[in-house]
């Protein structure tokens, strides 16, 4: 491979790690954003919803309006859009400046992405190609995995402006790579678009994304969503219909009769839907519950983003030296073993969560590896650009799975948990031995703990005021004094200091009830919300297991050697 073609695939990957990273990156960044825009959590979420949105509706029409105008030159385009998008949310006062960056990224996105494959794959012979084609396929993963853990370690350090504005260096290097490296007197290609089909394309993800998106918000049984699902469906069956008669279709049909393919692009979702749910989700758990920083959030997924880099070059050889069936099922089985393990350890344990990160890392890994060029198959020319773009496009989707279907779900299980914990705390500090005022005191103060999430603060030891110990002191006092007035004041002075030792002696023991009941207040309302978590993976773990039947849509190994063996003769 010579140095140009080196420095093409180089520009290639930063563009697809962008692109990819910026699925992610936002979401551990997010409490830091609604804080510093000032802006509630549902309208904030717009912010992710735009980029994935646009990125997966236009990611196949563009891909193929850049034959029109020339890959190279529409790449560079592609390249400084999502420069301006970048700097447009990093710079953003308000949210709607904000969303309006994160759809300019979006679009940028949507042509960077695809035609990253397509230059990559054509600069270099069809001998390196499964090379390229495997090295730009583990940038996507990889990219995907390691946004919540970037988008932490920025947001730590720098701030959340960061996470956008780091794309400034890295677009500027792509940038010149591209200009120094690519041919930009390219002919145009007069090749007829498929109109029909990009607009029915583009109609089918959008209504299909922006349902899974706001289904959660928006109710699934509402009349809305039923509506973008059944606008997704109709949409979908035109396309199909016109695609089978279209001259110059936009995406060729006849992809899906390699079974290969048909299985990457199943396998493709659903490894990427399995990651993404942990990816996501793990985070939340450990800033929300167990009270850790945006940073060690990060760093207690990062060995999953580590095994992913490691296994996903080492996949290549197992698939070449065992068939890619046996490599694919095994990467779905250490996924499973992976959910099963976050059911069952104790999360609070560093190495039970990195040995559970490393599971679900190297399955993950050893699917991504070989997927991205068994996706590929025997595809050349237009089929070969069609597979790629779809294949990109098909992530998108097991991203956009796992946000609705994971975060969709952990919204319902915390909201049913801070019920549960609202209930108990109301049933334990109404077996309180305090007065009605310190009740509905303790109560309150409780109940926004829960509501907060942040039943894993210290809470106070002493709920008795100075002023509230001497009233009960003088009340107890003038009870026995005013109707002996008579008293001398020796004695008057004893009672005080007996009344003052049973005083203390009392709110000490009720200091010591409150707090007993404040701990299993939050230890059940810790146990609750622990329990909204793991069970969105124990549910999950049948789905899991059961997607290790998709490796029998791909060759045995016997099949598999002798179609490599023909290709190199």
């Amino acid at each position: 491979m010579s140095r140009k073609n080196i420095l093409i695939i180089c520009a290639n990957c930063v563009g697809i790690f962008l692109c990819m990273l910026d699925t992610t990156v936002m979401n551990i960044a997010l409490p830091a954003i609604q804080k510093g825009l000032s802006v509630s959590l549902n309208n904030l979420q717009w912010a992710i919803n735009v980029y994935t949105i646009i990125f997966a509706t236009l990611t196949i029409p563009l891909s193929r309006l850049a034959d029109r105008f020339g890959i190279n030159r529409f790449y560079l385009s592609g390249m400084f859009i999502f420069l301006i998008g970048s700097i447009l949310s990093g710079i953003a006062t308000n949210l709607s400046t904000l969303i309006v960056g994160r759809a300019v990224q979006s679009i940028g996105a949507a042509i960077v992405f695809p035609l990253s494959m397509t230059i990559g794959i054509s600069s270099v012979s069809l001998i390196q190609r499964t090379t390229v084609i495997a090295a730009l396929g583990v940038t996507q993963g990889l990219a995907a995995a390691l946004g919540p853990t970037i988008g932490g370690i920025i947001t730590q350090f720098l701030s959340w402006r960061a996470i956008f504005l780091v794309n400034f260096p890295l677009l500027i290097l792509a940038i010149i790579l591209a200009f120094y490296s690519l041919d930009f007197k390219e002919n145009y290609i007069q090749t007829k678009i498929d109109y029909l089909g990009s607009l029915l394309s583009m109609v089918t993800l959008f209504s299909l994304t922006l349902a899974l998106v706001k289904g959660r918000e928006w109710h699934w049984n509402s009349a809305l969503i039923m509506g973008l699902l059944a606008i997704s469906t109709i949409s979908l069956i035109l396309f199909i219909i016109t695609e089978k008669t279209s001259a110059n279709p936009m995406l060729p049909l006849e992809l899906f009769r390699d079974r290969q393919f048909t299985g990457s692009a199943v396998a493709i979702v659903l490894s990427n839907l399995f990651l993404v749910a942990v990816t996501v989700i793990l985070p939340t758990y450990f800033t929300h519950i167990q009270n850790r920083t945006e940073l060690q959030a990060a760093l207690l997924i990062t060995p999953i983003s580590a095994m992913i880099f490691i296994f996903s070059p080492l996949a290549a050889v197992l698939v070449n030296k065992n068939g890619p069936r046996i490599v694919i099922a095994i990467g779905f089985l250490l996924m499973g073993i992976a959910y099963v393990l976050f059911t069952k350890i104790d999360m609070t344990s560093l190495p039970a969560i990195i040995t559970a990160d490393i599971f679900l890392g190297i399955g993950y890994g050893i699917i991504a590896g070989p997927i991205t060029v068994l996706a590929a198959s025997n595809f050349t020319g237009t089929l070969l650009a069609a597979s790629q773009s779809l294949a990109g496009v098909f992530r998108q989707i097991g991203i956009v799975l796992a946000v609705a279907i994971f975060v969709s779900g952990l919204y319902g299980n915390l909201a049913q948990a801070q019920k549960n914990s609202i209930k108990y705390s109301q049933q334990q500090i109404a077996t309180l031995q305090v007065s009605a005022l310190q009740r509905r005191k303790i109560e309150k103060h409780t109940i926004i703990n829960i509501k907060k999430q942040q039943i894993n603060t210290t809470t106070t030891k002493n709920h008795f005021s100075s002023a509230v110990k001497r009233e009960l002191i003088q009340s107890n006092y003038q009870k026995i004094v005013m109707p002996n007035q008579q008293l001398p004041q020796s004695v008057k002075l004893k009672i005080l200091q007996k009344i003052t030792e049973k005083v203390n002696q009392k709110i000490k023991q009720l200091n010591q009830e409150i707090n007993q009941c404040i701990v299993k207040i939050k230890n059940y309302s810790l146990q609750q919300y622990h329990h909204a978590f793991i069970e969105l993976y124990m549910l999950t773990i049948p789905f899991v297991f059961s997607s290790m039947m998709v490796s029998i849509l791909f060759m045995r190994k016997k099949d598999y050697l002798t179609t490599m063996q023909q290709k190199h003769n």
